[in-house]
């Protein structure tokens, strides 16, 4: 009470947040007539002015921000012809501060963007504006460069469609760059597997503007970009674990509180919908052990086979077809939760892809070993300064600020929104649901009023397509392969009759117009067929309408049968139809039933954090270590790197720990079991008279003077600039050799790391101290192989030279040929497409070129290899 009271006489501290911006917005508005006046070069020779400032560190953007926007606003309405609200100019300015500015759809955020981008690009170092497909960054991109090349900025696109780095190259070099999320994070895990500087594309992380930033920092960290290469493990355990799944029995599901007090459960195992796990009971594991033959079914040796079992059961239980996947043809095609498109080339991951394959009696696809990874969290969080734009971003604010450290700021429309949002309607059954909606489209077609019907599913479009098709309603179904196909369609939704099905996020970046005639019939009329669990996903289907000061009307349809309120709430609100005496086809209109639904979404929306959060732990762990090879990589890079010295103190250290590990006391206890290891590891032989009579330190300094000579005297014929550059190159491949096969004991790691917890320990700790292990052993290991290489080649200046070009070949084919997952992960076998040409066309039918498709077929063991 004293909170509203508080609120009601100063305002929410959102509210008072704009009030200072609108004080600047007056400064910058009386600027107007002072840059108006100015004739193009005089304007741009007075821009050219505060950028030098900036170069030469005499201001900084704060200081001439007013004037800088105020130019930005003039070129805008000579370039074209669009003059930047006040309330986009508020945009700009928190986008400059680093927040996350929350602005209703059809306020202009492409045009808002230029603003923070020109500031922010003055300084020389790039800025990077990321969107959710290619045709929105190229479309953003050619829209906004007429302003950016008057201020004589250069733009660039980074498009899935470019084939070659040197395309991506020339677009980072460039002032401004546009592209997608998995663009710009797979090109810096590309950069860090790359033998040069010179091949990178990448030119660093100073500003970036996230457009859509709920469904990239949001929808999407849950999965990471991977970039991988087969792992030549057998996949029969997973045809085992399905046969398995389908004989163990579902028992009835049981709340925590039940099984707190000891309520022993049914059958074999239980689902938890919830939170999307499945609990195996005691007869479950007595039964499975004996179906696999095993006397322990989670013990470490079989905690492959317990996870296998434990991703069919979810493939079953949990994943259901035409709602998580499609089968197309013999593929099983992941159907992305937040847009219902397909998603192309992505793969569960952790087995769960060769479980549903399994499931479905489709040929399974061979597993991957992750060469390289990033979450999105990391990714973005590198950059000097982070900002982003959407129009639904307050319900996910606290994550926003925990994960991110950025603020959500809610600007207020140009004009007041006049839209109708009327209560969610609820039903009994589907069926009495659907009938209503139909009846409700049919009324608003009738009389011209455009409907635009937003489906949480593939499947439910489906069934609302034929639905129409039967009343003889003419429609569109939205299918969302092509994006600029996508765009058009969502762009018609608006015009007079139009009825349009579409999943809810379907058509994102793209505002529907109406007209005057559309105006006078109420607007476009949004009907949701059922909630998402995610209210954003809901406000986004809603901003459909009522664009700019538009009317427009929005209602939900929902049943008491649909999965959210099934599992989350349904027998509140049932209890509530119940005593209502609610019969047939009636259905009720409440603002507290509103509200428990609203209360639904609260718990699933806090479950789905949770879990980001929790990948985000685990990721930070191996981020960390991701970070000290990377940099560490870098330094390799550097012409200037001390490679020479390194190799020396790797020798150093390797004569330490041997001797270590061999002296008794004060003095060698074997002479020729170190004499037998120095000749197997580095191919040298040593004489015991050497050793005699030395202490430890003066030991190891023989031992080291031995092997600095012997691996001089190996390299003589090659120039001393030639074997640095050598040196670099195998140092690196080792470093990368590596750094893979620690990744895939990473995954291993985290596969089984969770029955820890049946023993009372806490996973994520176990993990931290356990990795942390693992990565000592990977510097050990890499310090050791990269000096045992070195000595076991030996070549003359000639074949040096090639080696370099071959190395050099060999890492380009490498990139190639490895798979994004989330982009264009392999899924067909090797031996299929053995005798393809790189440059012909995919036999799969894609119309891609070979090299670009299906030719990804996994990492090719490089020239010097140590695996």
């Amino acid at each position: 009470m004293l909170l509203n009271t508080l609120k009601n006489i100063f305002g929410t501290k959102n509210e008072r947040e704009v009030k200072k911006y609108f004080k600047r917005v007056a400064q910058i508005n009386a600027l107007e007539s002072k840059y108006q006046a100015l004739n193009d070069e005089a304007l741009k020779a007075e821009f050219a002015k505060f950028k030098e400032q900036i170069l030469s560190g005499e201001k900084k953007e704060n200081d001439i921000l007013n004037d800088v926007f105020a130019i930005v606003r003039e070129v805008g309405k000579r370039t074209l012809n669009m003059r930047h609200f006040d309330v986009q100019l508020i945009g700009g300015m928190v986008l400059c501060e680093g927040k996350i500015a929350e602005m209703k759809t059809g306020e202009g955020k492409t045009l808002v963007a230029t603003l923070p981008v020109v500031l922010n690009a003055m300084s020389g170092k790039g800025v990077h504006v990321v969107t959710v497909n290619d045709y929105l960054a190229k479309r953003d991109a050619e829209q906004m460069s007429a302003i950016y090349h008057f201020l004589g900025f250069s733009v660039g696109v980074v498009l899935s469609s470019q084939n070659s780095d040197l395309e991506h190259k020339k677009a980072y070099e460039c002032d401004i760059t546009y592209g997608t999320n998995n663009e710009f994070g797979f090109d810096y895990l590309r950069d860090n597997m790359k033998f040069s500087k010179a091949e990178k594309v990448q030119r660093g992380h100073h500003f970036v503007i996230v457009d859509e930033v709920d469904s990239i920092l949001i929808d999407e960290a849950r999965t990471p970009l991977i970039i991988s290469g087969p792992t030549n493990r057998t996949l029969d355990g997973y045809i085992k674990a399905n046969e398995v799944a389908k004989t163990l029995k579902r028992g009835e599901s049981l709340e925590a509180k039940d099984l707190a007090k000891g309520v022993k459960a049914s059958g074999d195992f239980i689902v938890d919908e919830k939170n999307r796990n499945i609990l195996i009971t005691e007869e479950g594991i007595a039964k499975a052990e004996k179906l696999f033959g095993v006397e322990n079914l989670y013990s470490l040796d079989n905690a492959i086979l317990a996870h296998q079992l434990d991703q069919a059961l979810k493939a079953h239980n949990l994943f259901e077809k035409d709602v998580h996947y499609v089968l197309r043809g013999n593929e099983v095609v992941i159907v992305d939760e937040f847009t219902g498109r397909l998603s192309e080339g992505r793969r569960f991951s952790e087995g769960l892809h060769q479980a549903l394959e399994a499931k479905e009696g489709v040929k399974i696809q061979e597993e991957s070993q992750t060469l390289a990874d990033i979450t999105f969290q990391n990714y973005f969080r590198m950059y000097d300064k982070l900002a982003g734009m959407t129009g639904t971003a307050q319900t996910e604010a606290t994550e926003f600020s925990q994960i991110y450290n950025l603020d959500v700021v809610s600007i207020p429309t140009n004009i007041p929104i006049k839209r109708q949002d009327k209560d969610d309607l609820i039903y009994k059954t589907q069926e009495e649901k659907f009938k209503a909606v139909i009846d409700e489209i049919k009324k608003a077609n009738a009389k011209g009023q455009p409907v635009l019907v937003g489906t949480a599913s593939i499947e439910r479009s489906e069934v609302f397509h034929s639905m129409l098709a039967k009343e003889k309603i003419p429609h569109y179904v939205l299918n969302a392969k092509n994006h600029e196909q996508e765009a058009l369609i969502i762009a018609d939704a608006g015009k007079k009759g139009a009825v349009t099905i579409a999943t809810n996020m379907a058509g994102r970046g793209v505002d529907i117009k109406i007209n005057d005639e559309v105006r006078e019939l109420g607007g476009l009329y949004i009907i949701g067929t059922e909630r998402h669990e995610s209210r954003r996903i809901d406000n986004q289907l809603r901003g459909r309408s009522g664009r700019q000061g538009d009317p427009g009307v929005s209602r939900f349809y929902l049943s008491l049968e649909d999965n959210l309120l099934r599992i989350f709430g349904g027998d509140k609100i049932k209890s509530i139809m119940e005593r209502l005496g609610i019969k047939e086809g009636e259905s009720i209109e409440s603002r507290i039933v509103t509200r428990a639904v609203e209360n639904a979404q609260k718990k699933v929306e806090s479950l789905h954090f949770e879990s980001r959060k929790h990948l985000l732990e685990y990721d930070d762990v191996a981020n960390e270590q991701r970070k000290s090879i990377y940099r560490y990589r870098n330094e390799l890079l550097d012409e200037n790197y001390d490679i020479r010295a390194k190799i020396s103190q790797n020798i150093k250290e390797y004569a330490q720990n041997t001797l270590n590990s061999m002296m008794m006391g004060e003095s060698l206890d074997d002479f020729e079991a170190l004499r037998q290891k120095i000749a197997h590891d580095f191919a040298t032989e040593i004489n015991e008279a050497d050793f005699k009579e030395l202490d430890l330190i003066a030991l190891e300094e023989k031992l080291s003077e031995i092997l600095e000579r012997s691996y001089e005297e190996k390299m003589a014929q090659v120039a001393k600039e030639q074997l640095r550059n050598i040196e670099r190159i195998l140092y690196l491949q080792v470093l990368d050799n590596a750094w893979r096969e620690h990744l895939y004991q990473m995954d291993i790691l985290k596969m089984g790391i969770g029955l820890r917890g049946y023993n009372q320990k806490d996973p994520l700790v176990e993990y931290k101290k356990e990795s942390y292990n693992l990565f000592l052993e990977l510097v050990e290991r890499i310090k050791f192989d990269s000096i045992k290489l070195l000595f076991s080649v030996q070549f003359s200046q000639k074949e040096a030279e090639n080696l370099e070009q071959k190395v050099s070949k060999e890492n380009e084919e490498f990139l190639e040929n490895t798979a994004q997952i989330g982009a264009s992960e392999d899924n067909l076998g090797e031996a299929e497409f053995k005798k393809v040409p790189r440059n012909a066309p995919c036999p799969c039918g894609s119309g891609k070129k070979f090299k670009e498709c299906h030719g990804k077929s996994g990492p090719k063991r490089g020239l010097v290899s140590t695996s």
